[in-house]
């Protein structure tokens, strides 16, 4: 079996004696194996290294598997991890996927049994980025999560969206769960606008599959004002606040009435506007407007 040493897989395990029999089938198997002996571990590896794939202990002193694997998933939420547990009862098998896990294993751990799941999911996580960075590539603000309203993945640009608008909020997405899971019921007839950033951002539903939901989710632009149109095309601010009520189709004298100037006034604002603009008439000036105004 040929890996690239690319594929990472961080082992998190208090038991050295499970650490070291896993480190020598990883190795053997041609994967780059990590080791922690603790949950705080493990979080400080995943500052520094990006692995493919993570094998949790689920019982672990202090920070436990189950907890470690939340805070993880908040670093690395498209890395799989599978959990490996000692534990034969079905709610804590259910705490696992709960978590974020994808899959478990039970101890005493089978090495074959181990390097083939690894291999599973190694490639369905790659084949999934794959998808992300395609969707990426064609500019989509697109997301995934459960019915919980926990992340499953994101495009790069929803990330660096959630991150510019969250100030300095270290869990953006903790503080969109909420909202999300609230949503969810009734995603397909409305938008949401989330509120807790310090810009509103809309979130639309595109359709759900094995239990996750696909959204897209754009930022809640200002709307753009005579100011400007003042800075884009070098006009005086009375000219500008004169062609932004004439790109909303505003009547010389509804202008005069808006900005309590007299029509005659406006006509004069009007001709100068036009030179400046380089244009012959009202409807060509109010198009020049209306590309600004509507633009990106």
């Amino acid at each position: 079996m040929s890996n690239k040493i690319s594929d990472v897989v961080l082992v998190v395990d208090d038991s050295p004696e499970s650490l070291g029999m896993l480190n020598v089938a990883l190795n053997q198997a041609g994967y780059t194996a990590l080791v922690a002996l603790s949950g705080a571990q493990a979080l400080s590896i995943a500052d520094k290294v990006h692995p493919d794939v993570i094998l949790m202990d689920g019982v672990m002193p202090e920070l436990d598997g189950f907890e470690t694997c939340r805070l993880l998933k908040q670093k690395l939420p498209n890395v799989p991890v599978i959990f490996m547990t000692g534990l034969t009862d079905i709610e804590d098998v259910v705490r696992g996927f709960d978590a974020g896990g994808v899959d478990y294993v039970t101890k005493p751990i089978a090495p074959d049994e181990v390097i083939a799941r690894i291999k599973t999911h190694v490639q369905t996580s790659k084949l999934a980025l794959s998808a992300q960075q395609a969707l990426d590539d064609a500019g989509r603000y697109v997301f995934c999560i459960d019915n919980a309203g926990n992340l499953n993945w994101a495009t790069p640009h929803v990330y660096e969206l959630i991150e510019s608008i969250a100030n300095v909020n270290d869990k953006p997405w903790m503080l969109m769960m909420p909202e999300l899971k609230k949503w969810l019921p009734n995603a397909q007839s409305a938008p949401l606008i989330l509120t807790c950033f310090t810009q509103a951002v809309e979130v639309a539903y595109q359709r759900e599959q094995d239990g996750k939901h696909l959204l897209r989710i754009s930022q809640s632009q200002p709307k753009k004002t005579a100011a400007d149109l003042k800075a884009a095309l070098g006009i005086t601010k009375r000219e500008a606040e004169v062609l932004f009520w004439v790109s909303s189709a505003k009547s010389n004298w509804e202008i005069s009435q808006i900005l309590e100037m007299s029509p005659r006034t406006v006509t004069k604002h009007l001709e100068q506007i036009y030179k400046k603009l380089e244009v012959d008439n009202r409807t060509a000036a109010a198009a020049i407007s209306i590309r600004i105004l509507e633009g990106d």
